[in-house]
């Protein structure tokens, strides 16, 4: 348990527990959030960069108040200092909003006021970040913002002529192109609507439904409840889009379930924290990221989300097949149905909670955008809520969707505020086209090792970065190397965004199994570990889809499509028992190194290589089943 709380002070001070008059006006200054930015992204007319200002404003707003500087610092209530922040932080959204006209009128030529609230929204901002996401964004945020400075000091291809502070803060503050760019825009309007959408749905007692749904379809199945939060997780990922969330939410839940049963709690811990990560791939509400990608791309987010479905789908399948592995090895088995829900009544009395995510798929579906159907989502819960006394939402729990929506998007939009500086900064200096080109000499032109370097590389930036955010960073640097190697655009910005994902369950900093650490009573190392290697089937998806590029629904042919599936869940059934070192018992070293083999030749689409890796896999489940009939014809004689 030290190292537990050694790893969470070292990266994020908690939030304040606040108390009285202060907690009541957090809580006012939330709901108001909330419903503003409910009015600007559907009556209002303003333009984005006002809107961002804006948003940025109420959220560093937030933050001051909600996050202590350090962990030293009171918890119970904001310093003078930190109303100071917060009334700054306002104010720097405020500023924009007022004197953005008349800067236009000036041709964008700043006057010294505007230099003195350019330098304040920067500091206020890096603060922001390192109090709601740690130290590691907002210090690599001031490393590029130093390159953008000094890049006349950097050695080769990486030098250029280096920008004055003024043309800095310019850029960073007055223009769109820095922290008001398109993370911050795609913050200020799908995300944060998004968000407000999942919190709503949980006043409704949805998450419930999806555990009840999960426990009464995957409870009898071999590990049952591991199985359910497999799935019941993955439910809560189609609304959520965050790692930690799904943890808390059906971690709670699934967690005492799995120890009931016989599992250990370090990995009861990191089958939650396994599946909880996949939330942010699963269609139709991806993690933020995703509608960045869509923004990135210049795309319908509708392609983004139907490129998300089989990587979802293969993602879950490796989950559950890992699962079922260690159930079998340690030779669980399902609930008894006495103490499952019964499905059809599940269905009958809170099925109705899901027609608020019918209803945005169908508006997604009909080429609407996000936007949109995140508005019209709202409405639709608030309408289906009253269609069960037991669902209806009274003003009390209405106020708290509110109140809960606005805290709960102030992470995600304090990491896109300090993003902003890196996206700013490769625009500015052509950083981006440097490294794909070094990417592309370092790899010898091999579409195979530059794979291997930008995996590497996303997964050490999301050690420390919230998945957005590595995103992000690996997209505008690493994702033009792929593309300029062939890999389709939105294969190669998936693959940033995946290995991005896969950092909530990356050794040492893996915060999405802290968490469920902390509600298994584990080892919070122990959970990390146990969470990367049930999650390990799925390292190799990102590679399928970018040498079949037809997972990402592209340019899709019916048999192809379906070639590429099979074969896609063939490989991760041989790389989950290479993982796992099972299958029908404990694997022979030859019998390991048969099922990895054949994982790799499936990975890569082709009549050759998937002949091959059918055959390797045949060969490993011959192999194998021989052996332990023998074993079993010994055992009968004996």
């Amino acid at each position: 348990m030290i190292k537990k709380n050694k790893v969470k002070e070292t990266e994020v001070v908690s939030e304040r527990k606040l108390a009285g008059r202060v907690a009541a006006f957090v809580t006012i200054f939330a709901i108001f959030t909330s419903l503003f930015h409910v009015w600007m992204n559907s009556a209002s007319l303003m333009i984005a960069i006002k809107k961002n200002a804006l948003h940025l404003g109420l959220m560093l707003g937030l933050t001051f108040l909600m996050y202590p500087a350090t962990k030293k610092s009171s918890k119970d209530k904001p310093t003078v200092l930190d109303w100071i922040l917060c009334i700054l932080g306002v104010s720097v959204g405020l500023y924009i909003l007022f004197t953005y006209d008349s800067l236009v009128e000036r041709s964008l030529i700043p006057n010294k006021l505007d230099y003195v609230f350019a330098v304040i929204a920067i500091i206020l901002t890096l603060e922001a970040g390192r109090r709601t996401v740690g130290n590691i964004l907002p210090m690599l945020s001031i490393c590029f913002i130093l390159y953008a400075k000094f890049g006349y000091l950097f050695p080769g291809k990486l030098a250029h002529q280096g920008f004055s502070w003024s043309r800095i803060l310019t850029r960073m503050y007055l223009t769109d192109g820095g922290i008001f760019g398109v993370t911050l825009m795609v913050s200020a309007s799908y995300v944060f609507m998004f968000i407000l959408f999942g919190s709503f749905l949980n006043k409704t007692g949805t998450a419930k439904f999806f555990n009840d749904f999960a426990l009464a379809f995957a409870g009898r199945l071999r590990g049952g409840p591991a199985q359910v939060a497999v799935m019941a997780s993955g439910l809560m990922g189609t609304i959520s889009g965050s790692s930690q969330a799904n943890v808390a939410t059906t971690g709670s839940f699934t967690i005492p379930l799995m120890k009931e049963v016989g599992y250990k709690p370090r990995f009861a811990g990191a089958v939650e924290a396994a599946a909880s990560t996949g939330g942010i791939l699963m269609p139709p509400i991806m993690g933020a990221a995703s509608f960045m990608m869509a923004s990135f791309l210049g795309i319908p987010y509708i392609k983004v989300m139907y490129a998300g479905i089989i990587p979802a789908i293969f993602y879950y399948f490796a989950i559950f097949t890992m699962v079922d592995f260690e159930a079998r090895k340690i030779g669980l088995k399902g609930m008894d149905k006495s103490k499952l829900p019964d499905l059809k009544k599940v269905i009958k009395e809170e099925g109705h909670l899901m027609l608020p995510i019918v209803i945005i798929l169908i508006l997604l579906v009909k080429g609407l955008t996000p936007l949109y159907a995140a508005f019209f989502g709202l409405i639709a819960v608030i309408i289906t809520s009253m269609l069960r006394k037991s669902t209806r939402m009274n003003m009390k729990k209405f106020m708290e969707a509110l109140e809960e929506g606005a805290k709960s998007a102030v992470p995600v939009a304090t990491a896109c505020g300090v993003v902003g500086f890196i996206v700013g900064v490769v625009s500015m200096t052509g950083l981006g086209q440097v490294v794909a080109l070094n990417i592309m000499q370092l790899s010898f032109g091999q579409l195979w090792l530059a794979l291997i370097l930008v995996m590497v590389a996303s997964i050490f930036l999301g050690m420390g970065l919230p998945a957005s955010a590595c995103y992000i960073i690996t997209a505008s640097i690493a994702a033009p190397a792929l593309i300029k190697m062939g890999v389709d655009p939105i294969a190669a910005h998936f693959f940033a965004f995946y290995y991005g994902t896969l950092s909530a369950v990356v050794p040492p900093v893996a915060l999405t199994s802290y968490t469920a650490a902390g509600i298994a009573g584990a080892n919070p190392i122990e959970v990390a570990f146990s969470g990367f290697k049930l999650a390990f089937a799925g390292i190799m998806i990102p590679f399928m889809f970018v040498y079949s590029p037809i997972l990402l629904m592209q340019n899709v042919v019916a048999w192809k499509l379906i070639l590429a599936f099979i074969t896609g869940l063939l490989g991760i059934i041989s790389l989950a028992a290479a993982a796992e070192n099972y299958f029908f018992d404990i694997l022979k070293v030859y019998e390991r190194f048969l099922a990895f083999a054949a994982a790799i030749l499936l990975v890569k689409p082709g009549i050759i290589s998937d002949a091959i890796g059918i055959g390797l896999l045949i060969l490993f489940i011959s192999f194998h089943s021989i052996r332990i009939k023998k074993i079993k014809e010994t055992a009968t004689i004996t």
